[in-house]
């Protein structure tokens, strides 16, 4: 294929099938024995099987995929017999889009019969089964998602999908309007797997599609939006293409909070080149915060309007408030507290929030500051999580006796313990023990 090629291919095929135009190289999950075991199943009566989709792409750049997908001409209930006489466990996890699931060992197996759209409305697709490689092929969002292999590794490429992957182009297969009516979702899609894959410029056709088609975006369920946005933050490149979601009026329709891109940038930075240590590691919930660079009240909002989970909701609501993290030149009498109040790896994310703040500012190049900011990570890294010496049973021991008056004095001599940074030990801490009041109900 030469460089003049058009971008974005035309959705069209024949019923005849072409040779494969690649070969994998050495895949490790290809001769796994439970992978051979599905094979061997599928294949049993002659029929066909390929690998499909992201596993074939990720092998061909060397990455182990998360999910290993495989398709048939087959209808579902033919391999659900077909592994179920090879004694393997198959659950029906979407029969009415003809997938199957295998479960293999500890791997699981997605199986789906070739297929070919009958209507679509942006949010779901009524199908029909096929026999035909390329119409199945040909109902996939990007050429390097349309990719497929057989099981001894030959590479069959209907859409110019394996020029697309060495070049970083993310390519709709066809008209990226009418790929995008089908399902809205493909807009977010578009930009996840420009950020894992993609290389600038991004496809103009494609930019101009998700824009024009960007408001269907709020019939999708606040799920798959949330599951799209992490995706891309979990990505180095998400600053960028944030900002090509904003550029092309993307963003503002499901993230108008979104506003501290410097931030992000710096955050980025240091979580993946300026840091090698092991307890920073990249972080979408953390991302997410620094881009908001907002209050609890709207991080809340955020994270209800994004359907969040429990856990990730009181991390983002925390993280909105970074005046709790301790000054990077306080020591340990600072972060001892602050490990205690907060637990570690809150400290942990307010330093590197604090830290990303200042490099977005006038202290990017301020070297005595970073070894400050460097100090205190690490001491909050390797500092023990100190432990209030005292419980209630200690004050009972002493005269107390439950009620409101013990709550008070137990609180009152934590303070005392949090303002000495965590150094007052039991002995201490009793030895100013207040005397108990004189019970009033006495004698």
């Amino acid at each position: 294929m030469t460089a003049s090629a058009p971008e974005e291919p035309r959705r069209v095929w024949s019923r005849r099938e072409r040779p494969p135009w690649g070969q994998l190289g050495p895949v490790p999950w290809l001769s796994w024995p439970e992978t051979k075991a599905v094979v061997d199943a599928l294949q049993a009566e002659g029929s066909t099987v390929r690998f499909v989709g992201g596993c074939v792409r990720d092998a061909l750049l060397g990455v182990m995929p998360r999910d290993i997908d495989l398709a048939t001409p087959d209808p579902p209930d033919t391999v659900i017999r077909l592994l179920e006489q090879a004694g393997l466990r198959c659950i029906p996890t979407g029969l009415q889009h003809g997938t199957v699931t295998a479960r293999v060992g500890d791997h699981s197996f997605e199986i789906t019969t070739l297929r070919e759209d009958v209507e679509t409305d942006g949010r779901h697709a009524v199908v029909k089964w096929s026999s035909c490689w390329m119409a199945d092929a040909a109902r996939r969002d990007f050429t390097i998602n349309a990719l497929s292999a057989t099981p001894d590794g030959a590479v069959y490429d209907y859409f110019d999908g394996l020029e697309h992957l060495s070049h970083g182009r993310v390519v709709f297969v066809g008209r990226p309007m009418q790929r995008i009516a089908e399902d809205w979702l493909r807009i977010l899609r578009f930009f996840r797997f420009y950020a894992r894959f993609g290389r600038p410029p991004a496809s103009a056709g494609a930019l101009s599609a998700c824009q024009a088609l960007a408001p269907h975006l709020k019939e999708l369920s606040a799920e798959r939006i949330r599951d799209e946005l992490i995706g891309i933050l979990e990505t180095p490149a998400c600053t960028d293409v944030l900002l090509l979601m904003r550029g092309a009026r993307v963003l503002e329709q499901i993230l108008p909070e979104a506003v501290a891109f410097g931030r992000l940038r710096q955050l980025v930075f240091l979580e993946t080149r300026g840091l090698v240590m092991d307890g920073v590691e990249p972080d979408p919930v953390r991302r997410l915060a620094a881009v908001l660079h907002t209050d609890p009240h709207t991080a809340m909002q955020v994270a209800r309007r994004l359907r969040l989970s429990s856990h990730q909701m009181q991390r983002l609501s925390v993280l909105s408030d970074t005046t709790p993290c301790p000054d990077p030149d306080g020591g340990e009498p600072l972060l001892l507290p602050a490990l205690f109040r907060l637990g570690r790896k809150t400290v942990v994310d307010m330093i590197l929030l604090v830290w990303s703040s200042e490099r977005d500012g006038e202290h990017r190049l301020c070297p005595r500051r970073s070894a400050s900011w460097q100090r205190a990570l690490d001491l909050a890294l390797s500092l023990p999580v100190p432990s209030f010496p005292l419980k209630g049973r200690d004050l009972l021991a002493n005269g107390y006796r439950s009620g409101p008056l013990l709550g008070q004095e137990l609180a009152r001599l934590q303070g005392e313990w949090l303002h000495s940074g965590c150094r007052l030990d039991r002995a201490a801490l009793l030895s100013s023990l207040r005397p108990p009041s004189p019970d009033p109900e006495a004698g």
